[in-house]
């Protein structure tokens, strides 16, 4: 029996075989590789979405805060900005409506007085309760820090 001639046709068909399978593993496996950078990236870019997103919340927040009128109002009496006058206003025509008016500052709030100090109480007052004998003040309220939109 002579098995020489058709193992030696064989072998080329095997060997191409080998390639095509090798070379298709090398493949997966690059491409493999080259999706999982492609997921490293996108999970680092998306976590720098988030703190950018974050970032811009909170500046979003910070420019509220300071745009709202109580706010506003406060930092332009800290830069000695004062109430304007009456307006006066130009039509389409060209014609003034309106009279104008000088802005003026109000009076400055009287000064406080300083607050009255109590002496110390001694062994028999401490045994009766005693009437607070410093005048109580009222505290106005701080303007809220919360932007109401």
């Amino acid at each position: 029996m002579p098995s020489g001639p058709s193992t030696a046709a064989r072998t080329p068909f095997v060997l191409l075989v080998v390639v095509l399978l090798g070379g298709g593993l090398i493949t997966l496996l690059l491409l493999n590789s080259s999706l999982n950078e492609g997921s490293f990236k996108l999970s680092e870019l998306k976590r720098k979405t988030t703190e950018l997103t974050d970032q811009e919340q909170e500046l979003q927040r910070d420019v509220d805060q300071r745009s709202a009128p109580d706010a506003l109002q406060r930092r332009a009496r800290e830069l000695g900005m004062v109430p304007g006058g009456n307006p006066a206003f130009l039509g389409p025509d060209g014609a003034v409506r309106g009279v104008p008016g000088k802005a003026t500052a109000p009076p400055p709030p009287p000064p406080s007085p300083p607050p009255a100090t109590t002496p110390p109480a001694s062994p028999a007052a401490s045994a009766t309760p005693a009437a607070p004998t410093a005048p109580i003040t009222s505290v106005a309220p701080q303007p809220s820090t919360t932007p109401g939109r």
